[in-house]
């Protein structure tokens, strides 16, 4: 990717979403590289988040590469390395930490006091479902670590988030 922002997605047959990883500029989608080397299909989605601006190899090239040119090869493989080490970070955490944990983690990731977004976009990103994340973040706001308004969260203590992000 060359300008840009995409959220890889792997959608349930209930129609739920988890957010996989992002790949930002200089980065490339490992599904597709893998896709690419083991000449399968995987069903996960990519979701321009912003405008993009993309270069696109035809296999044969991307093979010839491989075998070619080391530099591009490294590429490929350290990009494989970063995601996996992200995967496997996020089934820990799916399948280790809370959901109320997760979720004071993402809001502390986005980096931002305010943030636009809607519960279920974060419903999304988290593999949950809206009335869930909606019922925590209500929980937080009367704890006093966020408010809410309409399609916007405020982070008010973020030392609180960041104990609960790390219980």
């Amino acid at each position: 990717m060359l300008d840009g922002s995409i959220k890889v997605v792997k959608q349930a047959s209930s129609g739920r979403e988890l957010l996989l990883y992002r790949v930002s500029p200089g980065g490339s989608c490992i599904i597709s590289s893998s896709c690419l080397l083991g000449h399968t299909d995987y069903n996960a989605r990519g979701i321009a988040e912003t405008p993009l601006t993309l270069l696109a190899l035809p296999v044969g090239e991307f093979g010839r590469l491989l075998v070619e040119h080391a530099p591009f090869r490294d590429f490929v493989f350290h990009l494989f390395s970063e995601r996996i080490g992200e995967l496997m970070q996020l089934v820990e955490e799916v399948a280790f930490a809370r959901l109320d944990q997760r979720l004071a983690k993402l809001i502390l990731a986005r980096h931002a006091d305010t943030l636009n977004i809607t519960h279920q976009q974060l419903a999304d990103e988290l593999g949950s479902v809206r009335e869930i994340v909606s019922r925590l973040l209500k929980g937080f706001a009367a704890q006093g670590l966020v408010s809410l308004g309409r399609e916007q969260l405020t982070v008010i203590d973020r030392d609180g988030l960041n104990k609960l992000a790390a219980v």
